[in-house]
C-alpha cells in the first residue's frame, strides 16, 4: 500500500513538473482565423490560441488535484485513478473558460 501512495505521489508531481504542450490550432480554427475580419484575425488567432492553453492547463491541473484528492481521501490505485480522470474532465471544462477573458469573448463572438 504504501508503495501504490508514493508511486502516485511520483506520477502527481512529475504531471505538475511537466509544462503543459504548446497549443497550435487546427485546420477549423485556421479557417475560422481566415473566415474573420481582417482587423480581428490576430485577435482571433490569439485568444483561440489562449483558450487552447487554458484548457490543456486546466486538465492537467485538474488530473493531479484529483489524484491528490483520492490519495489523501486513502483511496486504493483504481480510485485515485478515477478521481485523477474526474479531476482531469472539470479542470479540462473551467480551464477552456478561464483560459480567455471578455475581450476575447467579444471578439470570437463576432467571428464565428
Amino acid at each position: 500500500m504504501k508503495m501504490v501512495k508514493l508511486m502516485a505521489v511520483a506520477v502527481g508531481v512529475s504531471v505538475i513538473a511537466t509544462p503543459v504542450m504548446a497549443a497550435s490550432l487546427n485546420s477549423k480554427d485556421r479557417a475560422r482565423v481566415a473566415r474573420a475580419a481582417p482587423r480581428d484575425r490576430d485577435d482571433v488567432r490569439y485568444c483561440l490560441l489562449k483558450g487552447k492553453q487554458g484548457r490543456d492547463k486546466g486538465t492537467v491541473i485538474g488530473a493531479a488535484g484529483g489524484a491528490g484528492v483520492g490519495l489523501l481521501a486513502g483511496g486504493g490505485l483504481g480510485e485515485t485513478l478515477l478521481a485523477g480522470a474526474a479531476g482531469a474532465v472539470a479542470g479540462r471544462v473551467i480551464g477552456k473558460s478561464e483560459g480567455t477573458n471578455s475581450v476575447c469573448d467579444r471578439v470570437l463572438a463576432r467571428n464565428r
